[in-house]
C-alpha cells in the first residue's frame, strides 16, 4: 500500500511538471506602443494578446515587458542588457523605431540597430525565428498631437522605417505583421485614440491582436 501511494505521488508531480512545460512564455519588447502609454494594464495589446490566446485554449504567462515610453533603439538595446532574463521565450516581439523618427535621428543608422534587436530577439527566442513577431510602426502623423508638426513629413518617414524593418524580417524569416493602417483609421474615428490624442486606445489595440493573432497562432503550433 505504502508503495503504491508513493507511486501515485511521483505520477502526481510528474504530470504537474508536464503541464508546467507547455505553459508559454511571452517577451514583449519595444516603446510607448508595447508598455501602452496613457491606458490601463489591461488594455496594453501584449496582454489583449495574452488573454486572445488563452481563449484559443492556449496556456500562456502573462507577458514579460520590456518597454517604455519614449526609446529609441539604442535604450531598448541598453535596457535588454540590463534586464535579467529567462530565455527561451516561447514568442517574442519586437515593435520600435518610433522614437527614432521623432528625434530626427539619421535613418541610415535604424537598419543596423534594427537588426541588432531582431537577432538578438531570435537569440532570446531560443534562435527560432519562427518563434519571432515583428510590428510595424503606427503613423501617428494622423493624430492631433502631429498636426502641427508636419503630418505628410511624418507619414513619409515612418512609411520608410517600416519598408526597413519589414526588408529585414522578411531577411530574417520573421513574420511581419502590418498593423499601420489601422493606426490611420484614427485620422477619422478619435475612439482609436488614448486621452493623450497621440498613443492608441485600447480599442486600437485590441484591433492590433485581431490582425496578428491568426499570424501568431499558427507560429505557436509549429
Amino acid at each position: 500500500m505504502r508503495k503504491y501511494l508513493i507511486f501515485i505521488f511521483l505520477l502526481a508531480g510528474c504530470q504537474m511538471l508536464q503541464a508546467q512545460d507547455t505553459t508559454l512564455s511571452y517577451l514583449a519588447l519595444g516603446d510607448s506602443y508595447t508598455i501602452g502609454e496613457s491606458v490601463e494594464v489591461s488594455e496594453r495589446w501584449p496582454v489583449q494578446l495574452v488573454n486572445e490566446l488563452r481563449e484559443h485554449g492556449l496556456a500562456v504567462e502573462d507577458p514579460e515587458i520590456i518597454a517604455k515610453t519614449g526609446w529609441t533603439t539604442d535604450e531598448l538595446k541598453e535596457a535588454i542588457a540590463d534586464t535579467n532574463l529567462n530565455p527561451p521565450y516561447d514568442l517574442v516581439t519586437l515593435l520600435i523605431g518610433v522614437n527614432d523618427q521623432y528625434r530626427g535621428y539619421d535613418i541610415n543608422n535604424y537598419p543596423g540597430k534594427f537588426l541588432f534587436l531582431l537577432k538578438k530577439s531570435i537569440s532570446l527566442a531560443g534562435n527560432n525565428p519562427n518563434r519571432v513577431v515583428v510590428l510595424s510602426i503606427p503613423d501617428y502623423g494622423v493624430t492631433p498631437f502631429a498636426s502641427e508638426k508636419n503630418p505628410p513629413k511624418i507619414s513619409r518617414e515612418i512609411k520608410e522605417y517600416n519598408s526597413i524593418s519589414k526588408s529585414i524580417s522578411d531577411s530574417l524569416g520573421v513574420s511581419y505583421v502590418n498593423i499601420t493602417p489601422i493606426s490611420i483609421k484614427a485620422e477619422n474615428d478619435s475612439t482609436l485614440l488614448a486621452k493623450d490624442q497621440l498613443h492608441p486606445s485600447g480599442k486600437m489595440y485590441g484591433e492590433w491582436v485581431k490582425r496578428a493573432l491568426p499570424e501568431i497562432l499558427l507560429l505557436l503550433q509549429r
